[in-house]
């Protein structure tokens, strides 16, 4: 009977200890609040050294170089699309209308100044005939009774108002000939064939300037309306580039600099130009100025209105922190270079001093890689700025950084 009560007693006082030890423990467990700041508070993980022998730094041509400062050609980025001058494309209009007897030309064929494009039946065209023969005849009598009264005058046998009238008539006749013959001459008659009366129904459209047949509105039988375009023309060979320069570098464009343009859609392709212009005036609200370039041989490199293109326009040169441009490597979005950590000599036993092992021990050295933020490239070199700052005397990989970058992502996968 007295030992069931040292039982119980032992009992209760291991349930005391567990209870203890589990206060102990959930004191000891972080709350999430402290996880959290605890995250927040970790320093960002920094880029792993990269540490490679002296073998294979000869094995893959990886050499060691400094920053330089070197005088870089400054430029700007600009953006845009290919335009052709208001007189080097034409739409051909009618200034009498009529039914489209026949069309002589294809979308995309090549038409030059003054080829007839098509003709137009208008029996409106008599008329206007008829009335410069009319006008033709009155001329010719006014001019004899001119002539007869200037004489009577002279002889001071005729009256001065009459030789007034006749002066007056000749005038009128004369402006009304001008004017019929005018008519006729805009809608392709000629005056001469009219005066002997060689009349004729169809009025021929010619081509204003030389160029590439655009959209034919028209076709055979039906009705073009005057002041109706009937077709376009458009001249390529004198096609210019229109490029948006924003505030930032409105000053710095001026006529005069060449340009670099990359077609977008065309594989990149490089083309050259010249500014010839800059507007004075902001692009609606978009704080923006067209600059006009012209473009070399555009007449050769086939281009056409509507392209977009890609400029670096050159004005002047910078002087510029600049690295090799294979020194500067891509991954995640960013730039980076590398640069010497430090480097490890061979270590060499006091027992074995075999100049061959030490050879084969070799030395080896350990690179880090820092971002950088890069700019104008010229001559192999581009311009960096450092994200963060280094030692100016600091020893940088300016040859096979992208052997670097391989041997740190296998070493990542491995971990």
């Amino acid at each position: 009977m007295k030992r069931f009560p040292i039982i119980l007693y032992k009992i209760a006082i291991a349930m005391i200890i567990a209870a203890s030890v589990m206060l102990i423990s959930c004191s000891l467990q972080p709350k999430p609040e402290d996880k959290e700041a605890a995250e927040k508070e970790k320093p960002e993980t920094q880029s792993e050294d990269v540490t490679l022998s002296q073998s294979q730094l000869d094995a893959v041509g990886i050499r060691l170089g400094s920053m330089e400062q070197k005088n870089l050609k400054s430029v700007v980025k600009a953006s845009g699309q290919l335009e052709v001058p208001p007189q080097n494309k034409a739409e051909v209009t009618l200034l009498m209308g009529g039914v489209v007897n026949q069309v002589f030309v294809l979308e995309g064929q090549h038409a030059s100044k003054g080829q007839k494009l098509a003709t137009i039946e208008n029996n409106q065209l008599i008329q206007l005939q008829q009335d410069y023969m009319a006008a033709e005849s009155s001329l010719s009598y006014a001019t004899k009774e001119y002539e007869r009264q200037k004489e009577l005058n002279e002889a001071n046998a005729g009256t001065g108002k009459i030789y007034q009238q006749s002066q007056t008539s000749l005038r009128t006749e004369q402006a009304k000939v001008a004017a019929l013959s005018r008519q006729l001459r805009q809608v392709g008659v000629s005056p001469e064939s009219a005066s002997h009366g060689r009349f004729i129904t169809q009025i021929p459209v010619y081509a204003p300037i030389s160029g590439t047949i655009g959209k034919i509105a028209i076709q055979t039988g039906s009705y073009a309306e005057p002041a109706r375009p009937l077709m376009n023309i458009i001249d390529n060979s004198k096609v210019h580039c229109d490029l948006v320069v924003y505030e930032k570098d409105l000053f710095k464009v001026k006529a005069g600099q060449h340009v670099y343009f990359t077609l977008t859609n065309q594989e990149n392709r490089e083309i050259t130009g010249k500014i010839y212009g800059v507007n004075q005036s902001f692009e609606n609200e978009s704080k923006a100025i067209i600059a006009h370039a012209v473009i070399e041989q555009a007449a050769k490199n086939n281009l056409i209105q509507g392209m977009y293109v890609s400029a670096l326009i050159d004005v002047g040169q910078q002087r510029a922190t600049v690295v090799p441009t294979e020194a500067v490597i891509k991954t995640g979005g960013k730039e980076y270079i590398y640069y010497l950590v430090k480097m490890n000599e061979p270590e060499t036993s006091k027992a074995t001093k075999d100049k061959d092992d030490e050879a084969a021990a070799g030395k080896s050295y350990v690179f880090k890689k820092a971002e950088v933020v890069t700019g104008v490239t010229d001559l192999g070199y581009t311009e960096i700025k450092m994200v963060k700052e280094l030692p100016k005397d600091i020893k940088i990989v300016t040859k096979g950084a992208f052997y670097i970058l391989s041997s740190e992502s296998a070493t990542g996968d491995e971990d």
